[in-house]
């Protein structure tokens, strides 16, 4: 694999209609560097990472490859150039399998000029199998699930052999074990000379693989940061501009356990994925449901928000036993769920923010059968302001939107609703460290008002930071119910995993 000596980007200027995205801004990094790039959403991070992919042409700068000047004006381009981004958002075809994508636009051909599908793969099974991963290289995408996706994304790097790799969040969808693979394949990459860009909201990450931090504020370079010259909370206060000391609040009303339950799921049974779950959760109360990808979280959620069929079980709402088919009844009785993939099952992009905002609650803003104006902007104000939504952002497609403000948008809809249980799954993955804090302090007052709060974080940090009790589950089954309170995450990613760490 050749080597690139450095990459740097100069003077680099972008403005959108009424927003500049970036402003003379200067990014560099070396051969067998990590370089971290944080910054809350809209801060440039991803205009950047398009511009230096070819995806976006730059209004003024440069960009340097071995001190030499080179045009990236298509992604084409730059990948000629060895340059690989992995978007967060993931580019790959769902009806081909995994073998042809990692080979799409540079297929391997037989003698007699046919694809050689053969071959594509035998070696994409030798770089899934190198990487640890036990999947078929004949698996279709589509039938992946999104921690998978993800590292077949990582693959398709490795095997155009890159100069230049930037991540966009690549841990967001990650096992524990997934991104212990990830970081042993960074330190791979470091030891042939890479250059390795690394963008993450995840500050544990970043002081454990980067060498360094490039931060960036409101389209401006604010400073670049030896990672052993600085510590997570300076990072923090340098992105937002203020303290962010108290990142997850306090609680801010007692809570009541004498309480009868607002929501209790016994010996929930479905198929391989749920074995037998059982947990109560009280009015007011945060728990969260902690484990590995695949370990139930996730299809407990949706069994509870009638998405999802169970065998055996029953759920019971203010001791009201439920028959739920569809989730429909279920929003009708007052259970409320932010999925994990909100661009997928939680909103819809091409339409307004108001029109998302109040998708779910077309009864109550409705005069007989047409939708009333006045209760529609009335209802789209009041959540929008208590979340922060910008008023000029109210008729603007939700799917322009960052990720931060995408989730306030989920939650506003639910808010609305006024729901007895909120059902949060991964509620700040691929948010900003800005955007977290506001998010937080929303499930916060959602919990204070007497709401349950059911959370699925895969955020150990995220679970005893905000958590009441933590419901840890490993392969469909509960393994252990604890306070949040003096447990951690060396005890959580024990009984998550079933496997004692080293002494």
């Amino acid at each position: 694999m050749s080597q690139v000596s450095s990459i740097s980007m100069q003077g680099i200027s972008k403005r959108y209609p009424g927003v500049r995205a970036l402003q003379n801004v200067h990014f560099s990094a070396q051969s067998g560097e990590v370089m971290a790039i944080v910054g809350e959403n809209g801060a440039g991070k991803s205009t950047l990472l398009k511009i230096l992919a070819g995806a976006v042409k730059a209004d003024s700068g440069w960009i340097e490859i071995s001190g030499e000047r080179v045009e990236v004006n298509s992604p084409i381009a730059a990948k000629s150039l060895g340059i690989s981004v992995i978007y967060q958002e993931l580019n790959l075809a769902r009806h081909l399998s995994v073998g042809e994508n990692l080979f799409v636009g540079r297929e391997l051909k037989s003698k007699l000029g046919l694809v050689d599908f053969k071959s594509i793969h035998s070696q994409s099974q030798q770089i899934l199998d190198s990487m640890g991963l036990r999947i078929s290289s004949r698996t279709l995408v589509g039938d992946l699930n999104i921690a998978h996706r993800q590292m077949v994304e990582i693959a398709k790097a490795l095997l155009q052999e890159s100069k230049v790799v930037v991540m966009d969040e690549p841990t967001s969808s990650l096992t524990t074990e997934e991104t212990t693979t990830l970081f042993r394949i960074i330190k791979d990459l470091k030891q042939k000379g890479v250059c390795v860009i690394y963008v993450s909201h995840r500050m544990s990450e970043i002081f454990e693989i980067c060498d360094a931090v490039t931060i960036l504020r409101d389209g401006k370079l604010v400073e670049v940061k030896p990672i052993n010259k600085t510590n997570a909370s300076e990072i923090c206060n340098l992105m937002v501009g203020r303290d962010l000391s108290d990142l997850y609040g306090q609680r801010m009303v007692s809570l009541d356990k004498s309480k009868e339950p607002i929501l209790s799921v016994s010996g929930l049974r479905s198929g391989k994925e749920l074995k037998d779950i059982s947990f109560d959760l009280h009015p007011g109360e945060i728990v969260a449901l902690a484990g590995l990808v695949g370990s139930g979280r996730s299809e407990a959620a949706m069994a509870i928000f009638g998405a999802r069929r169970f065998e055996e079980g029953q759920i019971t709402l203010a001791g009201k036993s439920l028959k739920l088919r569809r989730p429909k009844q279920a929003i009708d009785m007052g259970i409320a769920l932010v999925p994990e993939d909100r661009k997928l099952q939680g909103l819809f992009l091409h339409l307004s923010v108001r029109h998302n905002m109040s998708s779910a609650s077309l009864r109550e803003i409705s005069n007989k059968s047409l939708i009333s104006r006045r209760k529609d902007q009335g209802l789209v104000e009041h959540y929008s302001d208590a979340l922060s939504l910008r008023k000029s952002a109210r008729e603007v497609a939700a799917g322009t939107l960052s990720g931060g403000n995408q989730q306030k948008i989920v939650l506003g809809r639910w808010l609305a609703k006024r729901p007895k249980v909120l059902i949060l799954d991964e509620p700040t993955r691929g948010v900003d460290v800005g955007a977290k804090a506001e998010i937080y302090q929303i499930i916060r007052q959602i919990a204070s008002e007497g709401v349950g709060v059911l959370m699925i974080s895969s955020e150990l940090t995220e679970v005893l930071g905000l958590a009441d009790r933590i419901i840890v589950m490993r392969e469909g089954t509960k393994v252990a119910e604890l306070a949040a309170k003096g447990a951690t995450e060396s005890q959580i990613i024990t009984l998550a995993t079933g496997v004692e760490e080293e002494k």
